[in-house]
């Protein structure tokens, strides 16, 4: 009991309970709870828990270094969070006179205090210990005594001052590089050197550059890569085929997206004679030709993931690889590394094998082509477009019954003209081949990394992993939805079941897109790692990222790893070497989707700076004590409302029922409301854009 006491005092470390509390909690008996008040005592006794009234609360252990990564938020006069590693206290509450000299990302060391904030303990940040950033892009500017450069990341709240002789060697207003960054003292300003010009361009090539730049992703290509690319041949050895199962005479095609240039999966289907079929998911081998030790690996492990910018890709191999030799493409042969399953007409998985192939695609549909054909019941290959849609719809329903929840992240599409400026924005629908393509995909993954975990080896393995939501969260997110009108149990034990009953209500409602986005901020972020704690968004105990080795670069290593002990090899890598790569690769992916939200947010107010004066619709997507930010229903542009443009009444943020109030009408403004609004002003630099409410 003992031991069950402290796990659950850890698990809630900010909370003060009362004995009766945690009797309740445990269901003990009388006799059990006389017990549970002795343990109490011996708990404050040995320091571990502490007493005031009536009420116990662990204590924290306030001493030692604490490490972690510091994230900056931009709001007011600015404060930050550092999240701790290997530690029962996660969010640290970082006031803006204790930042120090942390700038967001950065790895830090921080001292905690005993003042908690809400539900956040607070602390300063005493040491940087490892900079996230080695260079800063920014806006060159002069003044009377000094030069400085502004950084383009609003995240980096300091203006990093430049030497002399910047002055007159680099133009006002040009977008530069500052590298070199020395930052020790927190009442002085950043010094750096400016490392290179960008230009003074406003074009968006020049944002893309800078955003990819400011979120540590190399814009170009070595030489050294570009030498070896030459030494790759796209001629497939007869030698190479024999060592591989042959499916270039069987029915194979791709389904991307229209715009895509690379095709790293495909799908094969055949019925067998017991009335199984098999389905063969076929990915691009790219390992095969991006071995370990090479400047073309080297170069793909930095960057990690491609990023996605609209309109541009910033791709994390080069193109003879992503877009030629790797790419499966119609009627040319290509090496893949397949997932190869016998699966029954009712979407039991009976055997699988893991294995090099050869294939040659037989057609490459888009999306709206492949769900065309099912529509219409006629067409190429509608049969076997036909049971895969059916086997598919059979493995999503097994998936969430087993407890998988069903979040859709709403994106948007923009059309551009030939100079990238935004024409339209409309929202992404998801479609019946899309969810196909979704399910076969989630299935190989699973299987890959079930079979890894049954080998029960030391190794180390690259597993996508997905934490239990944090417990304060989802009593938040409860009481949000609660305002709203919804209704979800943060205490039941089945949450997962929770979240798909909200959801299922929502569906179909203006709230709908806030509270699935808002469902998924209140989740743990999904990462690799070595340590396989399971998936709880997909309710899968084994999971990995296979499916995608063209643009990730764990998916890479993953094959890497699997062919090694398919042929009994020995390892490719150490398991130092895994564990690096399982973090570096989610320090990537936090900076890619960065990158891709900074590139999403540029568009967005490009286009809606040529529909000042316009009304749109939107819901409330937040609230705070100085404005509401709106969220429009089509493009999903997101805009402020500042409390001093409304007219007619003085508003006071209820925080504990997400609203506005009016002191003198009682009109309220509540999350998740509909409401017209007119743009009134747009800010391209900033990035900002203002509402006014509207009667139009």
């Amino acid at each position: 009991m003992k031991k069950k006491i402290i796990a659950f005092f850890k698990k809630n470390p900010f909370k003060q309970f009362k004995s009766k509390s945690i009797k309740k909690e445990f269901g003990l008996n009388d006799f059990e709870y006389e017990q549970l008040k002795h343990i109490l005592n011996q708990l404050v006794k040995e320091s571990i828990i502490q007493k005031t009234g009536s009420k116990y609360q662990l204590i924290i252990n306030y001493k030692g270094k604490n490490q972690g990564v510091f994230e900056y938020i931009n709001q007011g006069k600015g404060f930050g969070f550092v999240t701790l590693k290997d530690s029962e206290v996660k969010d640290i509450f970082i006031p803006f006179h204790a930042m120090g000299t942390a700038f967001h990302g950065d790895l830090v060391e921080v001292e905690l205090s005993a003042i908690q904030k809400g539900k956040t303990t607070e602390g300063k940040v005493v040491r940087v210990l490892e900079r996230n950033r080695k260079e800063i892009v920014g806006t060159f500017k002069k003044s009377k005594s000094f030069c400085y450069v502004e950084p383009d990341d609003k995240k980096i709240p300091r203006n990093i001052l430049v030497p002399e002789k910047s002055c007159t060697q680099v133009a006002e207003n040009d977008k530069v590089v500052v590298g070199n960054i020395i930052w020790e003292d927190a009442e002085m300003n950043p010094e750096g050197e400016i490392i290179e010009v960008l230009g003074n361009v406003n074009n968006y090539e020049l944002e893309i550059l800078s955003i990819a730049r400011e979120n540590n992703f190399p814009t170009s290509f070595s030489k050294e890569v570009e030498a070896e690319l030459e030494e790759i041949s796209e001629i497939i050895p007869e030698t190479e085929m024999k060592n591989r199962i042959d499916f270039r005479d069987e029915i194979v095609f791709t389904i991307d997206p229209e715009d895509a240039k690379d095709f790293d999966d495909a799908l094969s289907i055949k019925q067998l004679g017991n009335g199984n079929f098999q389905v063969g998911i076929h990915i691009a081998d790219v390992s095969h030709f991006v071995k370990k030790g090479t400047e073309l690996f080297e170069e793909a492990l930095e960057r990690a993931t491609s990023v996605y910018f609209v309109g541009k890709v910033l791709p994390m191999l080069p193109e003879k690889i992503s877009n030629k030799i790797c790419s499966l493409v119609p009627n040319e042969d290509r090496l893949t590394f397949s997932v190869i399953t016998e699966i029954t007409p009712r979407g039991k998985v009976e055997k699988y094998e893991i294995a090099k192939t050869i294939i040659n695609s037989k057609k490459r549909f888009t999306y709206e082509e492949a769900n065309e054909i099912l529509i219409k019941k006629e067409g190429i290959f509608f049969e076997e477009l036909s049971i895969l849609n059916k086997i598919a719809i059979i493995l999503r329903k097994k998936r969430f019954a087993s407890g998988s929840i069903n979040f859709h992240s709403n994106e948007v599409k923009f059309t551009l003209d030939e100079k990238y400026r935004p024409i339209s924005i409309v929202k992404k629908n998801q479609i019946e081949t899309n969810m196909l393509i979704e399910e076969f995909m989630l299935l190989a993954n699973k299987i890959v990394a079930t079979y890894f975990k049954g080998l029960n080896l030391n190794e180390y393995f690259i597993y996508r992993v997905h934490d239990l939501p944090d417990r304060e969260k989802l009593l938040e997110f409860a009481k949000f939805v609660k305002s709203l009108g919804f209704s979800f149990d943060p205490n039941s034990s089945n949450k997962s079941k929770q979240f798909q009953q909200l959801l299922e209500q929502a569906a179909g409602t203006t709230e709908e897109i806030l509270i699935n986005d808002v469902a998924i901020r209140s989740m743990a972020k999904a990462e690799y790692s070595v340590k396989n704690i399971g998936h709880y968004g997909l309710a899968f105990k084994n999971y990995a990222h296979f499916t995608s080795p063209i643009r990730r670069f764990p998916d890479l290593v993953v094959h890497q790893i699997l062919f090694d002990k398919l042929n009994n090899r020995k390892p490719t890598f150490s398991n130092k070497e895994i564990e690096q790569i399982a973090e570096h690769s989610s320090k990537q992916e936090r900076n890619a989707v960065n990158a891709e939200r900074t590139s999403v947010k540029i568009k967005q107010t490009e286009f809606i700076k040529q529909h000042i004066g316009e009304v749109f619709v939107g819901i409330i997507s937040g609230i705070t004590s100085w404005g509401m930010f709106i969220e429009l229903t089509e493009t999903l542009t997101e805009g402020l409302i500042r409390l001093r443009d409304i007219d007619g009444d003085y508003f006071v943020y209820d925080e504990s029922k997400f609203s506005l109030v009016g002191t003198r009408t009682g009109k309220k403004f509540r999350l998740g409301d509909k409401v017209k609004v007119k743009v009134n002003r747009v800010d391209e630099k900033r990035r900002e854009i203002d509402f006014l409410l509207s009667d139009e």
